[in-house]
């Protein structure tokens, strides 16, 4: 799926789309709560990056978590970024919040924020040299040592497991029993705009683009969270 095809999708499920996901809200909380964690060490006044905000649900988690903190809601798709100001005006943290919708590209090339998040986003990279270039995009605009994590559906998808744990990951999804035609397309779709990479491989992407060995800090189900700190000065030290 291209680029432009992925923002119309998410435009039009910017609406419904916290409805739409309620079910795994439990998954969503148990990230949230052990990135809480993993941000702990960031400056009182930290400056956060939200790569692919959606509808800002966890700048509104951390807003609340660490309230000096301003943030940068990034989204390619228009309609999520207005669903994201209208949180933020909502719960009262818009005066701390930034938004721009675009990609990583768009902004400027300065290392700017101590933090970054970016959850169920480079999975839709397909070639792992973009995904490469993705993280090393985010690298660029941490401060030396800034913080990344992320989250992304993972797998080995030629291990024996996978039929089960995809059919497992499908119904804890839908909340109901799937017929075999109803997996075999769902199957299709991850195979053809879903970039499902075992953990390892995904992990060594991320280094590639300039970090530290990341820590395999979350798993539920086929979700996957890591963090990493940006590996020198060098790498994001454009100011």
């Amino acid at each position: 799926m291209q680029q432009h095809e992925l923002d119309a999708l998410f435009d039009q499920q910017a609406a419904g789309y916290d409805a739409r996901w309620v079910r795994m809200a439990p998954i969503r909380d148990s990230l949230l709560f052990l990135i809480d964690t993993v941000f702990a060490p960031l400056p009182d006044d930290a400056h956060v990056l939200c790569v692919g905000a959606g509808t800002g649900a966890e700048i509104g988690h951390l807003a609340r978590r660490f309230p000096r903190w301003t943030f940068l809601a990034l989204d390619p798709s228009t309609q999520m970024i207005a669903a994201c100001r209208e949180r933020a005006l909502r719960e009262g943290f818009a005066d701390r919040c930034r938004f721009h919708a675009g990609v990583v590209e768009t902004l400027p090339e300065e290392a700017a924020f101590d933090g970054a998040t970016c959850l169920l986003v480079s999975q839709f990279l397909l070639d792992p040299d973009a995904r490469t270039a993705f993280f090393a995009s985010i690298a660029h605009r941490l401060r030396p040592g800034g913080t990344l994590v992320w989250a992304d559906l993972a797998w080995d998808t030629e291990a024996p497991d996978y039929p089960a744990m995809l059919r497992l990951w499908m119904e804890t999804m839908s909340g109901a029993g799937l017929d075999a035609a109803a997996l075999e397309q769902i199957r299709a779709n991850y195979a053809r705009d879903v970039a499902i990479l075992p953990p390892d491989r995904v992990a060594a992407l991320a280094e590639a683009g300039g970090f530290t060995p990341p820590l395999r800090f979350h798993q539920a189900g086929m979700i996957h969270g890591w963090c990493a700190r940006t590996k020198d000065a060098s790498v994001s030290s454009a100011r």
